[in-house]
């Protein structure tokens, strides 16, 4: 009896955590938006969208946000083939990457596991060579984003200066302009990042338990060096965030408060959000939207017209992110049927 009641106690321990893991983002994205938008007027948001914004620049900026994503899904088969994975369909692979994308915006992270498990579905690939390959990818990333944040933050300093000079601002001035609530929200975003970094430190002791688990991402790290075409592979690792960048840089000219602001403040706030979105909030709802209102108000956009831009930019992307997941799951779905037949 008493090992039914500790069996049972683990199990609602064990959905408890599981519970919170989900429910923690969104509520803490969820709260960020509250705290920003309080007392906002939508109706200003609907009379932009129908009668104020240039829809052009946003319907062009679509081909590079899915361009970001295919270049994604092109360099993952890449370090996939490397380990015996040369019949895997490139068309499988990129719509596995539309997948993670769309299942990311209702667990934070959950993509990365998510496209191993579409490609062990429906192309027969071991699940934790896949996982070593993201693992790849995510160490690639990191490094890219950090050579180019540094640059683009060095030549940027002057962009600040410049600016601070014009307007006699001053930092000291900044941060006793920072208010209560804001310090607050900073201080739950740095508080997430640690917890994350605690739950992937956790989860890495769990597969160190996992010795099959283990050996197959330690041959999909090292699966790197043996890609074929590595001239190519730079070109996309470099790519992707060139195309991420020109997906958020062209809704700037979707709206006249933001479309004289040039390439750099599109740069540095660019940088500044992709810091921002390592807080585990679907879609990095919440602390995108502040740490881009907060760019935007530095080079001189009202904060009402910020709220704007960042509500119907990101709304919009997050919609982009959904029908591209929609799209490639039914066109897996299609392709596994294709499969059946032939065998």
């Amino acid at each position: 009896m008493n090992y039914l009641c500790n069996f049972a106690l683990m199990e609602w321990k064990n959905l408890g955590s599981k519970l919170l893991k989900i429910a923690m983002p969104l509520v803490l994205g969820g709260a960020i938006l509250y705290w920003m938008y309080r007392g906002f007027d939508f109706q200003t948001v609907r009379r932009v969208m129908l009668h104020e914004m240039d829809w052009t620049w946003m319907l062009l900026s679509f081909p590079f946000g899915i361009l970001a994503q295919m270049m994604r899904g092109w360099r993952w088969k890449q370090t996939l083939e490397p380990m015996g994975e040369e019949r895997l369909r490139t068309s499988a692979v990129v719509n596995a990457v539309f997948v993670s994308y769309a299942a990311s915006l209702v667990i934070p992270r959950i993509g990365e596991f998510t496209r191993c498990g579409v490609l062990k579905r429906w192309e027969g690939m071991s699940f934790s060579k896949a996982l070593g390959t993201v693992v790849t990818e995510r160490a690639v990333d990191t490094l890219v984003v950090m050579l180019y944040s540094g640059v683009i933050l060095l030549f940027g300093m002057s962009t600040f200066g410049t600016f601070f000079q014009k307007t006699g601002t001053s930092f000291d001035h900044i941060v006793s302009g920072f208010s209560l609530t804001g310090w607050i929200v900073t201080a739950i975003c740095g508080a997430a990042v640690l917890l994350l970094l605690h739950l992937l430190l956790k989860h890495l002791s769990l597969y160190n338990k996992v010795r099959t688990t283990m050996h197959g991402i330690w041959e999909g790290v090292l699966s790197l060096k043996d890609v074929k075409n590595l001239p190519l592979y730079l070109f996309f690792s470099v790519g992707i965030w060139v195309m991420y960048f020109l997906h958020y840089y062209l809704t700037f000219f979707c709206f006249d408060f933001t479309a004289h602001l040039g390439i750099g403040c599109a740069l540095i706030s660019f940088v500044v959000a992709n810091f921002a979105v390592i807080v585990p909030t679907p879609n990095g709802a919440g602390p995108w939207h502040f740490a881009i209102k907060t760019m935007l108000i530095l080079y001189g956009v009202a904060d009402h017209q910020a709220l704007i831009f960042v509500l119907i930019v990101h709304t919009v992307q997050t919609m982009l992110v959904i029908l591209l997941g929609m799209y490639a799951w039914a066109r897996l779905s299609f392709m596994n049927r294709i499969t059946l037949k032939q065998e």
